[in-house]
């Protein structure tokens, strides 16, 4: 307490507010790039979330543009905001990076991701999975004696649950694509 008797940061709004307005909250962002499709761009992308000890849950990449030969880059990655504007700042600067948009700030989106599951069982087993698969509107993709391989596609959230249900009754392998998103509305 000062002579005055005002406790230091009592207030946000106090001159003595000493608190730091940095957020401890770990948020997840889903960012699109658009670069140039050359030899190295991904490398140099990726080096940036390496070399700074950001993760990466999730990295699409394809070319969208085949005359201009641009591609587009989508990476599902978690920090706090600080980190987050930061990690868009970088990748502005990076020579052939066209544009950055982080589609979590920049309004409604739509994210989906595809994945593959292989899924092992006999009798009960194969008829509970099918049934699963039939409420998550997954596909049979392939079948033999003693397994299934489904395809299923939706939010990771949707993804996830299908892979747990899916556990207990034989899942021996999964394969995903990583999300793909964009942004909703005309622009």
């Amino acid at each position: 307490m000062s002579a005055l008797k005002i406790k230091r940061g009592a207030t946000s709004h106090s001159a003595y507010n000493l608190r730091p307005n940095f957020s401890d909250v770990q948020e997840r962002h889903t960012l699109a790039v658009i670069v140039d499709n050359e030899a190295g761009v991904l490398a140099r992308v990726i080096g940036l979330f390496s070399g700074r000890g950001y993760n990466i849950e999730s990295l699409t990449v394809a070319e969208v543009d085949h005359e201009g030969h641009r591609s587009r880059i989508t990476v599902v990655t978690t920090g706090t905001p600080q980190v987050i504007e930061q990690i868009k700042a970088q990748l502005g600067r990076i020579v052939p990076v066209h544009e950055v948009h982080d589609l979590t700030v920049e309004g409604a989106s739509v994210e989906r991701e595809l994945a593959l599951l292989k899924v092992a069982g006999e009798g009960d087993k194969r008829i509970e999975a099918l049934r699963l698969a039939e409420i998550f509107r997954a596909n049979v993709v392939d079948s033999t004696l003693d397994s299934f391989v489904f395809e299923i596609t939706g939010d990771v959230g949707k993804i996830d649950a299908f892979a747990d249900l899916m556990r207990p009754i034989g899942l021996v392998e999964v394969a995903r694509t990583g999300v793909a998103a964009l942004s909703r509305g005309s622009v």
